[in-house]
């Protein structure tokens, strides 16, 4: 059985709106003109992601980890658990040179194969989408909160590069974390591409037995970023009392588990995640939690029941005219290869609004700010309800 149709809505979604995204064979309505072809869009200019909002330049490292003391749960033959982890800083002014890489070229093919099968796009038109990260930019003076952002499943973790890279230039340090063989295609340093292992035939236990894998996994990362010997040069930047978390769709459920076991994440988000394995009876011990989702999402009988466990400060966000992709890179890649769907809300909308409202609620949560835009309507941000406790 495929993983995603046991993932009734949301992972399912995550596929469906991809193959949207990447497409240059969707079809413009009859009333309006035929978009150009991605090719065509690719050769007339790289497609980029919105540059980041924040004052800071954005600088960028990669991170192979592997955790010698866990098995793979999912390819027990290759040994002790490995990730790759994208991490994007505040660096100093005038922060300059090549942009960090949107993905590898076998990344990118593996996932057009798997959610475009027969597609024209050229995997360099994935791969070379302009981004605003500078490798091994000299990092800004101070210490900063730590975001980790954990993608959907079978997403690589290049799909949340936009919120990352904004993120990163608001003054936070962010770590995305490739879960490897949960996603289309991860490289590893030695140039291999591992592609996914469970997207096909699900392991033992479903969903909720990979969400409860992924909080391993990032409870490992905290370990790796924030213990006595870092595995990050630097990592003198984070401060380690000040630490957020954020996923999207099994991502987000990642977050609840992991915050469920791990104390050291202080506040956390659901991107449009169903709760496969369901937030404690117990609660959160009282730490902020953050419900983030497309205006159907409230059918999602998992969000009632987190709702009501929920026991600290809690936000309900709806976006109406959002879908399952609208949290991540995908409806602005979309309209940059001419294939957005004519009725989606707009790419830059879908990033400004993801953008805005996990920065104030990072900001109120991790650096104290007062952020009005969580407690009410916006007129900035019409589509945006907000259910309060």
């Amino acid at each position: 059985m495929d993983l995603s149709r046991a993932i009734p809505r949301r992972a399912a979604v995550a596929g469906l709106a991809l193959a949207v995204a990447l497409s240059p064979a969707v079809l413009a309505p009859a009333a309006q003109a035929a978009p150009v072809p991605a090719t065509a869009r690719a050769a007339e200019a790289p497609a980029a992601l919105p540059r980041p909002t924040g004052p800071h330049p954005v600088g960028g490292s990669t991170l192979h980890l592997v955790d010698s003391a866990r098995q793979d749960p999912w390819v027990p033959a290759a040994g002790a658990r490995q990730l790759m982890v994208s991490l994007y800083y505040p660096a100093r002014p005038r922060a300059h040179g090549p942009t960090a890489p949107y993905m590898t070229a076998d990344e990118a093919r593996l996932l057009l194969r798997a959610k475009v099968p027969g597609s024209s796009v050229p995997p360099e038109t994935i791969s070379g989408i302009r981004t605003w990260a500078h490798p091994g930019a000299r990092p800004a003076h101070g210490r900063f909160p730590l975001v980790v952002l954990s993608p959907g499943f079978t997403l690589p973790r290049a799909t949340l590069t936009g919120l990352a890279e904004d993120l990163a230039s608001r003054g936070y340090v962010v770590a995305v974390v490739d879960h490897l063989y949960e996603t289309t295609g991860t490289t590893l340093p030695d140039g291999r591409t591992v592609p996914c292992a469970i997207c096909d035939v699900p392991p033992d236990g479903g969903p909720a037995a990979v969400a409860r894998s992924r909080a391993a996994d990032l409870s490992f990362v905290l370990d790796r970023l924030t213990g006595a010997q870092p595995a990050w040069r630097y990592a003198r930047m984070i401060d380690p009392a000040r630490i957020g978390m954020a996923g999207h769709s099994l991502g987000g459920d990642a977050t609840a588990v992991t915050m469920a076991a791990d104390p050291r994440v202080r506040a956390g988000a659901n991107m449009d995640g169903t709760f496969f394995e369901p937030v404690p009876g117990t609660g959160l011990g009282g730490r902020p939690f953050l419900l983030f989702s497309q205006a159907s999402g409230v059918q999602d009988g998992t969000w009632n029941e987190a709702w009501e466990h929920l026991d600290g400060w809690k936000r309900w966000l709806t976006v109406a005219g959002a879908d399952h992709g609208t949290f991540t890179d995908l409806p602005v890649l979309a309209e940059q290869l001419g294939v957005a769907k004519p009725d989606a809300l707009p790419g830059r909308r879908s990033e400004a609004l993801t953008r805005a409202y996990l920065a104030a609620f990072f900001d109120r949560h991790l650096k104290g700010a007062a952020r009005p835009l969580l407690d009410g309507p916006s007129a900035r941000y019409p589509e945006v309800s907000v259910r309060l406790p």
